[in-house]
């Protein structure tokens, strides 16, 4: 890791949208615990933009709330020197005359510090802003890329990046007018959790696995992310977006990449993003007559009856897909993506059960399977289920699970936060956690092949009751 109290390169890290929501719950906390622990370049000035007028007090005292709401245990002599990190600067997105008052702010930085500091601008706004903010950042000249010796320029870009593929490519067309591939960061905040970051670890550092992960060996995997939650009130963004586009195109698909990849020649980013785009690539697309056969599309009762959703909406808050890769390693192997809102548990975890060898030598007419689950969340532990036989004069075999649990395994240690890590990770210029162009690309590509043959199909959703696991019908999929 960097040790950024040796470095000597200012650096200012521009918010758009720094009043919202995004802000006060990640980013601020974030920047706390990076600054707690020095981490964070001695030289550092975060610059909040918005569109209320607001003093630099003012923006300062939306600070100290968030941290007051969001940290436990704040360090008195942190919070003085830590606020005075931030200074505001007032404007609207599609109007330039907040852009110039910004270029002025960032001069007279440069200016104080006698040099062109590092800047970084993270886009924390909705994603119709994008466009906008993009083409004011070129014409304010704002952007201007020096070099990484005398001063580089990065954006960080939230997703969902686009909506459909078309809108991808017409947003990367104008990032790439911008800026290289290699400053553009476009957050997927999963690859950031620990237990995400460490699947690489898990797969290509056991030397016992990689042998068993394909067809001859695993049966199938089962990727799953359930909320308790609802759509909470949120009808006018979620309506017509729907769970696929919201979660599938980005989380879900991710976790795929990183469980499904080959073996990479190292851990480069580089190489890790080119192997997680060549599994995207390679998933199966559907027909109208395959996607009634291999997906399901659910919605909980009374979700159209929700502030601003229109009420013949037939936008999923829940759907099951069986993928599939069209690799020699996957050929055949079905692999489950299960996402929605309103179930029973809130859950994040891949689960991949092997194969039987034949013939069966058990006793009795069972066969047994071995399964390693793989969870995220609420826990982050890895077990894999064993046979073993039951202590008395028969055979008779039971099932049990060897555990690794993070949390006990270190339990005096501090875990780092989804958002620490991938801002630490712009600052170094490590783009292994953020998402590429040909993984956007090959995930939209997936998703906006479901979503054609579903209207196509005619394929209405179906209702479940909040609560439970989702659709009845999601046992003709279910693993």
């Amino acid at each position: 890791m960097t040790d950024f109290s040796k470095s000597t390169t200012p650096t200012i890290f521009i918010v758009f949208g720094a009043t919202g929501d995004l802000m006060r719950r990640k980013l601020i906390p974030s920047l706390y615990q990076l600054y707690q622990r020095k981490l964070l370049p001695p030289l550092f000035h975060v610059i909040g933009y918005s569109r209320r007028e607001w003093s630099d007090d003012e923006f300062r005292a939306l600070v100290l709330a968030s941290l007051q709401d969001r940290i436990k245990n704040l360090d008195e002599g942190v919070i003085h020197p830590f606020l005075h990190l931030f200074s505001y600067s007032s404007g609207f997105f599609d109007t330039v005359d907040g852009y110039n008052k910004l270029a002025q702010r960032l001069g007279v930085r440069d200016k104080e510090w006698s040099t062109c500091a590092n800047k970084f601008f993270y886009l924390a706004v909705p994603p119709e802003y994008y466009e906008t903010i993009f083409r004011h950042l070129a014409d304010s000249h704002l952007a201007s890329s020096h070099s990484e010796e005398s001063g580089w320029t990065r954006v960080i870009v939230e997703k969902p990046f686009g909506k459909n593929l078309k809108t991808a490519e017409k947003l990367d067309a104008l990032l790439g007018k911008l800026f290289s591939e290699e400053q553009v960061y476009r957050i997927d905040h999963y690859l950031g959790k620990e237990t995400v970051q460490n699947i690489l670890a898990f797969r290509f550092s056991n030397s016992f696995l990689e042998h068993a992960w394909n067809n001859d060996f695993i049966e199938r995997i089962h990727i799953k992310i359930s909320e308790k939650i609802d759509i909470e009130g949120r009808g006018e963004l979620f309506d017509g977006v729907g769970m696929l586009r919201d979660m599938g195109q980005n989380h879900i698909l991710q976790l795929l990449a990183l469980f499904t990849m080959d073996t990479p020649k190292d851990f480069s980013a580089d190489t890790i993003r080119a192997g997680r785009a060549e599994v995207l690539r390679a998933l199966a697309p559907y027909t109208t007559r395959t996607v009634r056969e291999h997906t399901i599309r659910g919605q909980y009762e009374g979700y159209a009856r929700e502030k601003n959703v229109a009420p013949d909406t037939q936008t999923e808050t829940y759907y099951m897909i069986r993928a599939f890769i069209r690799t020699r390693r996957w050929r055949g192997v079905p692999i489950i993506l299960e996402n929605g809102k309103a179930l029973k548990d809130a859950i994040a975890k891949i689960s991949v059960r092997f194969r039987h060898p034949a013939p069966c030598l058990c006793p009795g007419d069972a066969h047994f399977h071995n399964v390693l689950r793989y969870q995220i969340q609420p826990q982050e532990r890895i077990s894999m289920s064993f046979w073993v036989k039951r202590p008395g004069t028969e055979m008779k075999i039971e099932e049990n699970d060897f555990v690794f649990d993070y949390k006990q395994a270190y339990p005096d240690t501090e875990f780092m936060g989804p958002y620490e890590k991938l801002l630490l990770d712009v600052l170094e210029g490590n783009q292994t956690l953020f998402v590429s162009t040909p993984e956007i690309m090959a995930s939209w590509r997936f998703v906006d092949n479901v979503l054609r043959s579903w209207k196509r199909s005619d394929q209405q959703v179906v209702l479940y009751k909040k609560g439970t696991d989702g659709p009845i019908e999601r046992a003709t999929l279910h693993p």
